[in-house]
């Protein structure tokens, strides 16, 4: 099937993106093994996978719709302490979020309701998910201090 050429060109960046993500979190996860936060290192893990998930999404729809997809991750920097990898990984999905909305309305222009509805499900993904446990996340280490979320970071995940 030959998709629309702005489809196409629009799912491409938003793998991009995903993979980005994916490659992001996997560092970040990485780094909170090396510094003994387990469970953040599980969490990170876990987003990860989910990430791969999205971008497998995307790149089958790209394939289906006749398109070649572009496999080069986005550039981004990780984050040096535990807060700055938090808000990094908020700020990436912030702008997940704002690029699938962008993609859903262009699909939905263009009368392409099976791509708006894959996008759909990975919007809710990134907002009741991701997005939401990141900022719980920042909400928790004001409340009860660094070092006190760090500290209850160090056990084995749930």
């Amino acid at each position: 099937m030959q998709g629309h050429p702005q489809v196409i060109e629009t799912l491409k960046e938003l793998l991009r993106g995903e993979l980005a993500a994916r490659d992001q979190y996997f560092v970040h996860s990485r780094q909170y093994e090396d510094l003994g936060l387990l469970r953040l290192y599980e969490r990170m893990s876990h987003e990860m996978e989910e990430e791969t998930q999205h971008a497998d999404v995307i790149l089958r729809r790209i394939l289906f719709l006749g398109g070649d997809p572009d496999m080069r991750p986005h550039e981004f920097t990780p984050g040096d302490t535990v807060q700055e990898m938090l808000r990094k990984d908020l700020a990436t999905e912030y702008q997940v979020r704002e690029n699938l909305q962008a993609a859903m309305a262009l699909c939905e222009s263009l009368q392409d309701f099976n791509s708006r509805d894959l996008l759909q499900a990975q919007l809710t993904d990134t907002e009741e998910d991701h997005t939401y446990w990141l900022e719980k996340q920042l909400r928790l280490i004001e409340q009860v201090g660094l070092e006190n979320y760090k500290q209850a970071q160090m056990g084995a995940g749930d």
